[in-house]
């Protein structure tokens, strides 16, 4: 499989940790949208794209997120809901789960690779993002 194109999407917030969003197309025949560049402890890393973890409300069916007191649609009180186990038993540690992801570890960090020099490359050539030219 191949990375036929990566394009970044710069987030204007300086001070938050989300820098950008990138959409990568493989093959030319298959997109995937939404993943992050974000800026951790120990430098920028990419976030595959995710949803919010739902549960039902027992009492009318709905559909609320996670950890909720309350049911949205008919207010009745939610019972508390452990968060659901990864496999091997760790628990898992937040409300989301990624929509795609790598299987491989070395394809994660082949496509990590391709989207961090893709986003370097967009903020390089971003005016606001340049230092300043010296004037003499």
């Amino acid at each position: 499989m191949e990375i036929t194109e990566v394009r970044i999407f710069l987030k204007e917030s300086p001070d938050k940790k989300l820098k950008a969003y990138a959409t990568v197309t493989f093959d030319n025949v298959f997109v995937v949208r939404n993943i992050k560049v974000i800026e951790g402890g120990s430098g920028l890393f990419m976030a595959m794209p995710s949803r919010r973890l739902k549960s039902s409300c027992s009492k009318c069916g709905f559909r609320n997120e996670m950890r909720s007191k309350y049911c949205n649609q008919c207010g009745a009180q939610l019972p508390f809901v452990s968060m659901p186990t990864e496999q091997g038993g760790k628990d898992a540690q937040s409300e989301h789960r990624d929509i795609a992801h790598p299987i491989t570890q070395t394809f994660r960090e082949c496509l990590q690779k391709k989207v961090l020099e893709a986003y370097n490359a967009e903020k390089d050539k971003t005016p606001e993002h340049k230092s300043p030219s010296p004037e003499f």
